[in-house]
């Protein structure tokens, strides 16, 4: 698989120090800039954006507290390692989406989400209210209705997996869900089951765990939702990956 799969722009930043932040943290994260790198003095940089320095100087700080770059009297602002970044950030999140997502990021997103969500479904097959229940299967019958690779598909998908989390009860993993919600979006839109038989494939699982769930039976949900997340990793596999790209809606 080619390190570059896709990239899904997102929202551009509303005021000036947010959108010098953007451009630098997408440049960081694509590798423009390299871990340990020194950026351009502030005097370049103001000219580079268009920027004056106050606004550039709180763009560094925004990046600063989300872990991109450090900064030392005497010897500039440099880029921090990847793993001192915080991936639970959601402008973190977002930018890697505008950056490309590649190889390493699905894995690593699919390793939290086997750490979380089968957690999550036995959880909520002891906790599920009628609400939660409902809830699943109106996810659960959008699926059927949306097209294999469609957003209205993805978006049903994400949807399921976070009525899961918020029946759990746990409010960690209800925040955990939400903040991650726009990377599974773009890793249900890569991993979309165009072929008939990955379909009824991905359908069938997705009901065994609004069932179990339903049912009240933790091992099953558990053991249907790491099916999900496997089955969806295998997808990401599949050739066509190298070479799609897609545009947000």
């Amino acid at each position: 698989m080619t390190s570059r799969l896709v990239v899904i722009p997102t929202r551009r930043a509303h005021s000036n120090h947010a959108e010098v932040a953007r451009s630098i943290g997408i440049d960081i994260i694509a590798g423009r800039y390299a871990e340990g790198t020194r950026l351009p003095g502030d005097a370049e940089l103001t000219v580079m954006f268009g920027v004056s320095r106050p606004v550039l100087r709180e763009s560094v700080k925004t990046l600063v507290a989300k872990g991109l770059l450090s900064t030392k009297a005497r010897v500039g602002t440099v880029v921090r390692e990847r793993g001192a970044w915080n991936m639970f950030d959601a402008d973190v999140l977002a930018w890697h989406l505008d950056a490309g997502i590649d190889k390493r990021f699905l894995g690593d997103l699919a390793e939290i989400r086997l750490a979380v969500e089968p957690r999550a479904a036995a959880l909520a097959a002891a906790r599920r209210s009628d609400a939660d229940i409902a809830e699943l299967r109106r996810s659960m019958d959008r699926m059927r209705r949306e097209a294999s690779d469609s957003v209205g598909f993805a978006d049903a998908d994400l949807a399921l997996h976070i009525a899961v989390a918020n029946a759990s009860g746990n409010l960690f993993m209800r925040s955990i869900g939400n903040v991650i919600e726009a990377a599974l979006r773009a890793s249900f839109l890569l991993s979309a089951p165009v072929a008939p038989q990955d379909r009824e494939t991905v359908l069938l699982w997705h009901q065994r765990i609004v069932d179990a769930i339903a049912a009240g039976e933790a091992d099953a949900a558990a053991a249907a939702i790491v099916e999900v997340i496997h089955n969806g990793m295998r997808r990401h596999e599949a050739p066509r990956l190298r070479r799609q790209r897609r545009k947000p809606p």
